[in-house]
Formats: structure tokens, C-alpha cells, sequence
């Protein structure tokens, strides 16, 4: 969320004029800042709704690509008298079943072939009187399965419902012919549990999704600059993942599933990640509200958002009559609930003044301004004695009239922005997002010893479609 530094916006807009007749040193007592302690801040968690809708065309490609040639294979005779083999000779076709019984269900075709050794024989005075025959079979195996989401991984159960013979052979015996699809058949429970078993070890391997859930919250985790400008960086760290059951819906596979998260951002150099990828794991749910609830605070240390703010402002000349002022260094801190300003000036007077101010946010004309802008009391007793016309307050007046900028326009291009990753985007092959964002708020600043704090508030949806994965 570009240009939403919301400490930068509102101190980028200060405009210091302090003059006198001649040159004049100021010296003031400096207020010291708290005392600085380890920065603890409210950071609420942001759940993020990632409904998932997965076409059962790609889980057919790719359960095709790992099955392939022989399935399945016997080839001890001696117990029963019957060797088989069998092989997938045509792709694996995947539909919603549109039985009553097994709707919502996968039903799954097998185009397969068949070959068959049996002996007909026996044994006579330790004399063994075999006579063995090879039949090659065609037919098509129709199996049901159930689906769930489990370990992330896309998981089946599959049960084999029936096999139809595109042949029926037969083979001669005591001079009939006697057809032997009914030894196939009689065959079925021993290889019926392995062709089972196949089809869900393949839907598992080609649908395990943890290798690639990981790997995109690692990607999502590592912090990123937002604005080069202003220094600002997103950092996300996932917390948890939520999941429904998976659910067949026409020719795709729906998951809803939920992100639980927090969303900072900084100011200054680039942050470290927080993410702990073994840490993370995958809750069950039985529903996930439809909807994007996203919290994002905004941290500026005192020294980063003074090191900015002195680049802003440092040099520029202000000018009051005919006295005029440089501002040379801006620096700022937090004392007691508000934030003091140190201005470095030079010319008609020289030395720091220091400023006191707490930052307030306008919902309805979403404004920042000072509350409370005054002098500190030290400057103001210094500006009496040797200065007085600025410690009448007229520069004071003009600081506090350009201390008032509304974000409007900021959230309104942060929203763009954010929209511009919702509109068909596409971060990996087969993989895109839709979705959009509703308000982007504030909602309040909160000064802590180290840092000025910025709450956001962000609603929305999102989408997200796997079609054509690779």
C-alpha cells in the first residue's frame, strides 16, 4: 500500500517561521524524551478469506501423468491358478457423479487392458498335467470416490463400482466353447483393492498442496518495500491457516480457507521476517466468514521519521517580514502522551526551538492535525526574552493551519493499488486472484516511547482460481 506512511504525510506538511530583527541565539532547555523500553504495541490479527476453486480437469492431468502403463500385476500362478496384469491404456477420465446416490461424489473411468494366464490342470502320481492359457482383455473401470482435505493434501476414498468388457472371449474345452470373462471377474476382489488404492496414492501425490502452501507464505512473509521515497515496508507474518472440507461443485473442487495474519509497516531499513515456517499449521473449520478483515499497523520509529523529515525539510527558508529562518534539522521524540518537535534554525535566530503537539485523526474529512500545538514551555519562556514577536503565537497560527492534510486521496490510491492485485492477477501458472477491496480506514495514532503508531482497517473479498495448473 503505496504512499500511506501516514507519519511522513502529516509532518511532511510542517512549516516552521521564526525570525527576529537581528541575529539571535536561543538557547533552550532541551525536553528529554521517555525513557526508551522495548516497543510492545496492539497489532490485532487480520483474517484473510482465500476461497479456492480447483478444476477437476487439472487434477485429471496431472493423476494422469504420475499413472501410467502397468497398474497392477500378479504373477505368482501357483496359489490360484491365474496370473494378471494390467495396464491404463487411455487417459483417466474425472466427472462429478450425477448418480443420485453418489452425487457430489468423483466418479472416475479406467479405460484399461487386461492380460490373463490360466491353467487348467492337475497332478497325477506326483505328475503335474497343466495346460495354460493367455487371454488379453479391454474394458473400462468406473470408480466412485469421496474427497477431503487432510495434511493439505487433496485426499480420495475410492470405491471400485463396475467394469464393463469391450470383449468377451472364449476359449475351447472338451470340444465348447466356454467364455472366461468369468475368470476375470471371479479375479476381481484380488485386484480391485489395488486399482483402489492407485487411484487414491495418485490423487494424494499430484494434489499435495504443503510443499507449495509453505512456500508461498515464505514468499508472502519476507517484507517489501512500498515506497522507496518514504522508506516504508509491508511485512505479513502468518500465524495460521484455516480450512473447510473439500467440496465437489459442477467440474471444480471447492476449499475455503482462511489466513490469520498480522500486517505491519515500517519505516526505515528493510525489517527482518517474523515468520516461523514450522510453526504454521492447518486448523479445520466448519465454515470461514466470506470476507477480507484486515488490520494493518503502521510503525515509525522516532528516529527513522526524523531522519525523513529532516531530508524534507532541512535548508528550506522560511520568511516572516523581512526576518527569515533556515530549518536545518528536524528531530523528534515522545515525552508524556505528545510529541515534541525540535526545529534546528539559523538565520535572524539560531539555535533549536522545540514544539509540543499530539497527532489526531478526522474520520469524516480524513484529516491529520495537531491537537494541543504550543510551544514547549522553555522555548516560550526563551522566545519572550529574546524574541517576543514569535512567541506571540502568529508562526505558531501558521504551523497549526499546515498541519492539518487530508489522506483522502492517499487511502484512495492505496485501494487502487491494492485493487490492481485482485483484478485476474496471476502469481504462478493456472493460479489467479480476484477479488476487491471496500474502505481503507484509520482508525486511530497512538504515540509509544519509540514509535509513532498508525491503525488501519481494510474490508473486502478475494478469490482465488486454479485453472491450467502446470
Amino acid at each position: 500500500m503505496q504512499r500511506i506512511s501516514i507519519i511522513v504525510l502529516f509532518l511532511s506538511f510542517l512549516v516552521v517561521a521564526v525570525s527576529c530583527s537581528s541575529p539571535t541565539k536561543i538557547n533552550n532547555f532541551k525536553p528529554e524524551p521517555d525513557d526508551a523500553v522495548p516497543l510492545v504495541y496492539d497489532n490485532s490479527p487480520s483474517y484473510i478469506n482465500l476461497p479456492i476453486s480447483l478444476q477437476l480437469k487439472d487434477i485429471e492431468n496431472k493423476t494422469n501423468s504420475l499413472l501410467n502403463g502397468l497398474i497392477y500385476e500378479d504373477t505368482i500362478i501357483e496359489d490360484d491358478n491365474i496370473e494378471v496384469k494390467i495396464w491404463k491404456v487411455a487417459p483417466i477420465q474425472f466427472e462429478n457423479s450425477t448418480s443420485q446416490n453418489d452425487n457430489g461424489k468423483l466418479k472416475t473411468t479406467l479405460p484399461l487392458k487386461v492380460t490373463v494366464r490360466y491353467r487348467i490342470g492337475t497332478t497325477k502320481l506326483g505328475i503335474q498335467l497343466y495346460n495354460t492359457k493367455e487371454f488379453n482383455l479391454n474394458g473400462v473401470v468406473t470408480l466412485i470416490s469421496d474427497i477431503d482435505l487432510s495434511n493439505w493434501k487433496l485426499s480420495t476414498t475410492t470405491k471400485f463400482q463396475s467394469i464393463e468388457w469391450n470383449e468377451s472371449p472364449t476359449m475351447k474345452l472338451l470340444g465348447k466353447n466356454i467364455p472366461v470373462t468369468f475368470l476375470i471377474n471371479s479375479s476381481l476382489p484380488l485386484f480391485k483393492a489395488k486399482i483402489e488404492r492407485k487411484i487414491d496414492e495418485s490423487i494424494s501425490k499430484s494434489m499435495d498442496f504443503k510443499p507449495n502452501v509453505l512456500s508461498a507464505l515464505e514468499k508472502i512473509a519476507l517484507p517489501f518495500q512500498i515506497s522507496q521515497e518514504y522508506e516504508s515496508w509491508l511485512r505479513v507474518t502468518p500465524e495460521e491457516i484455516y480450512s473447510t472440507n473439500a467440496k465437489l461443485v459442477g467440474e471444480s473442487i471447492h476449499i475455503n480457507m482462511g489466513l490469520k495474519c498480522t500486517i505491519e509497516t515500517l519505516i526505515g531499513k528493510k525489517p527482518e521476517t517474523k515468520f516461523n515456517v514450522k510453526a504454521i499449521i492447518l486448523k479445520a473449520v466448519t465454515s470461514i466468514p466470506n470476507a477480507i478483515s484486515a488490520n494493518i499497523t503502521s510503525v515509525s520509529t522516532y528516529h527513522d521519521a526524523s531522519t525523513l523529515i529532516t531530508k524534507n525539510f532541512a535548508g528550506q527558508e522560511f520568511v516572516a517580514g523581512k526576518k527569515k529562518i533556515k530549518v536545518q534539522n528536524v528531530t523528534i521524540w515522545h515525552k508524556k502522551g505528545k510529541l515534541i518537535i525540535a526545529l534546528d534554525v539559523t538565520g535572524n535566530v539560531n539555535g533549536s526551538i522545540y514544539l509540543t503537539g499530539v497527532p489526531k485523526y478526522n474520520e469524516s474529512s480524513k484529516e491529520i492535525y495537531f491537537d494541543q500545538m504550543d510551544y514547549a514551555l522553555e522555548t516560550k519562556n526563551k522566545l519572550l526574552q529574546t524574541a517576543n514577536w514569535l512567541a506571540q503565537g502568529i508562526i505558531l497560527k501558521k504551523i497549526e493551519a499546515n498541519c492539518r492534510y487530508s489522506i483522502r486521496q492517499n487511502l484512495e490510491e492505496g485501494k487502487k493499488n491494492i485493487e490492481g492485485y485482485l483484478k485476474n492477477y496471476s502469481p504462478l501458472s493456472g493460479v489467479y486472484i480476484n477479488g476487491n477491496v471496500g474502505n481503507i480506514q484509520l482508525k486511530k495514532i497512538q504515540l509509544t516511547n519509540q514509535a509513532i503508531l498508525a491503525y488501519l482497517k481494510i474490508d473486502g473479498e478475494i478469490k482465488i482460481t486454479i485453472n491450467g495448473l502446470k
